[in-house]
């Protein structure tokens, strides 16, 4: 068997040209509001590409470029300005931050209208409760890859490696209200390939390169690969091993290219909605 690509470049370009076509149908001037605080040159490059993203769609972004050096309090004062700038619609920190920083305070400090990112409490808890919310992007795109791609969900048993509030917890949430048995794995779980061999769809979330081999795999799941890591030739792999698990899945994401694009366009879906004051655009 070999696997079928999920295309995420493509399913995005689309999206992004449905949220261009809202953007001037309602006549909407959305304005983004990134902040950088760190001197990583990978996270300086995903901005650009964010920035560039929103230029596409009608979006005006704006970066706020801090020293990897801010405290607390330089951070939560930008933040403050910003959620009290009624020109400002969406309000992005890329993350990591610097390791002397509290990144979970710092988030919740976004006013929740302008949360685009989907972190905050109130809307992870709007996922929860299934309301209209600025739902997590990066599950959101998952979601919206797997139901482009007619994969069904109701009565599937879906296996997802990773728990945290940033990804792991929303993407069950979400994959529970579309009917999914979910298992949730994490670096406690005993014998987690005899877990993830039960997984009709099967999502990593780890963190770790290629960790996920061909026989974690069973004969036609779906995988779906949100890791991002550096391979040891210097090159983007996920955690998935996808050479293998190509062989036994029969649809799974590649990276880059999969849910990587996806999680970009749900971002600028989210400033749109945001301008709009309409989570259900």
């Amino acid at each position: 068997m070999t696997a079928f690509i999920i295309d995420g470049k493509k399913l995005a370009a689309a999206k992004r040209e449905t949220i261009a076509h809202i953007v001037k149908e309602r006549n909407l001037h959305p304005h983004l509001a990134i902040i950088l605080a760190n001197d990583n040159p990978a996270s300086a490059i995903y901005v650009e590409k964010k920035i560039e993203a929103c230029k596409q769609v009608g979006i005006c972004a704006k970066l706020y470029k801090m020293p990897s050096s801010s405290d607390e309090t330089d951070l939560l004062n930008m933040i403050d300005t910003l959620n009290k700038d009624n020109g400002v619609h969406g309000l992005f920190l890329q993350l990591p931050v610097g390791d002397h920083l509290d990144s979970h305070k710092i988030i919740q400090s976004i006013a929740p209208e302008k949360d685009v990112d989907g972190l905050t409490y109130t809307n992870i808890g709007r996922v929860m409760a299934s309301a209209p919310s600025l739902a997590p992007c990066t599950p959101t795109g998952v979601m919206e890859l797997l139901r482009h791609e007619n994969i069904p969900l109701a009565g599937k048993h879906a296996v997802i490696i990773g728990r945290s509030l940033l990804f792991g917890k929303p993407m069950g949430q979400m994959l529970l209200q579309a009917d999914c048995t979910v298992t949730h794995c994490h670096s406690k779980t005993i014998d987690l390939p005899s877990i993830t061999r039960q997984a009709d769809i099967l999502i990593a979330a780890v963190g770790k390169a290629e960790m996920v081999k061909g026989d974690w795999i069973k004969d036609g799941a779906v995988v779906i690969d949100v890791g991002i890591n550096r391979g040891t030739d210097g090159k983007l792999v996920g955690d998935v091993d996808f050479a293998q698990a190509s062989e036994i899945a029969s649809a799974i994401t590649p990276v880059p290219g999969g849910v990587g694009p996806m999680t970009v366009a749900c971002l600028l879906h989210n400033t749109v909605k945001a301008a709009a004051h309409d989570f259900t655009v």
